[in-house]
């Protein structure tokens, strides 16, 4: 992981100041790696690491860092790991731009790398993540989304990256095709579970453990999968209540949703749902062979269940 850290600094130099300016502090504000992390994994599970896997493992994380870059833009968050975001520092001009600039680079990046497969990987990738992001503003303020028309918003816009993460491991050491699919569910099992322990953690969590304000996605009047469980279980104010919260945004509610939402079982009912995609995850590995980067990613996935940041 410090040689992927290496890739990406030195993948992010520009002659222009403002975009070294942004790209570092982007880089130094933390993160959990997790997405490069997993290109690793994968690799060390089908053969060995080269320089070659580091520098896919860091355009995973770039595009990752491009998506940030312009989501807090569009969500108009000012915190992020505990930090400002970079659009309340620099703005939202420098932010969307040096955006552009980071989700540009990765393309030059994948390019060098020489693999057409890798090339329809990300490149499908990338395309599904923007549709996940129009499809989520789509939604926004929209109480009566189905968990399905939900779901299919984490699978695009987050689970997709993972997804694409652990495939890009696979087709690198030459996996077969069986076993890059099993791969690639693992990760978009694992993506899953991720983003609703998010949608968890952000009506129960501590702000200063997840890095951001609690309360965020309701703030945007964003529907989860928390509030949509509460919605139907909840007593005729419970509902009213949530209902108002999502279709007006702000946090006057807030209190009163989260109090709905521990009296409904809904954020216990949304981690057993993550803990089975978890678990489904890690049985479509567990055919292929034993190693410590196959157990890592076992951890892994029970790390994204039982996390509290």
């Amino acid at each position: 992981m410090q040689k992927v850290d290496a890739v990406i600094r030195k993948s992010l130099h520009s002659d222009v100041a403002l975009i070294n300016q942004v790209a570092d502090y982007i880089v130094n504000s933390g993160g959990k790696r997790l997405r490069p992390a997993l290109v690793l994994l994968s690799a060390g599970t089908f053969g060995h690491i080269e320089p070659r896997h580091h520098e896919l493992a860091a355009v995973i994380e770039l595009i990752h860092t491009s998506t940030l870059l312009h989501d807090d833009v569009v969500d108009e968050s000012a915190l992020r790991r505990g930090k400002a975001t970079a659009n309340t520092l620099f703005g939202n001009a420098a932010s969307v731009l040096v955006g552009d600039f980071v989700y540009s680079r990765t393309f030059q990046m994948m390019v060098a790398v020489r693999n057409m497969r890798v090339m329809e990987v990300l490149s499908e990738a990338t395309n599904t993540i923007a549709e996940g992001e129009v499809l989520q503003l789509l939604n926004v303020h929209d109480a009566d989304i189905t968990d399905e028309a939900y779901l299919k918003v984490i699978h695009y816009k987050t689970a997709k990256l993972f997804e694409a993460a652990t495939r890009l491991g696979a087709i690198i050491c030459n996996a077969s095709e069986q076993d890059e699919a099993a791969m690639a569910e693992y990760g978009m099992r694992l993506g899953t579970a991720f983003q609703l322990i998010d949608d968890v953690l952000d009506l129960s969590g501590d702000s200063s453990e997840i890095g951001k304000n609690l309360g965020d996605d309701l703030a945007e009047g964003k529907p989860t999968l928390p509030l949509l469980f509460a919605m139907r279980n909840g007593n005729e104010v419970q509902r009213r209540t949530i209902r108002s919260a999502i279709e007006e945004g702000g946090l006057t509610e807030l209190p009163a949703v989260i109090d709905a939402v521990k009296a409904t079982g809904a954020l216990d009912h949304v981690r057993q749902i993550a803990k089975t995609e978890a678990e489904a995850g890690c049985a479509a590995i567990a055919h292929l062979p034993d190693s410590p980067f196959r157990q890592a990613l076992v951890q892994l996935a029970e790390f994204a269940v039982s996390r509290s940041f």
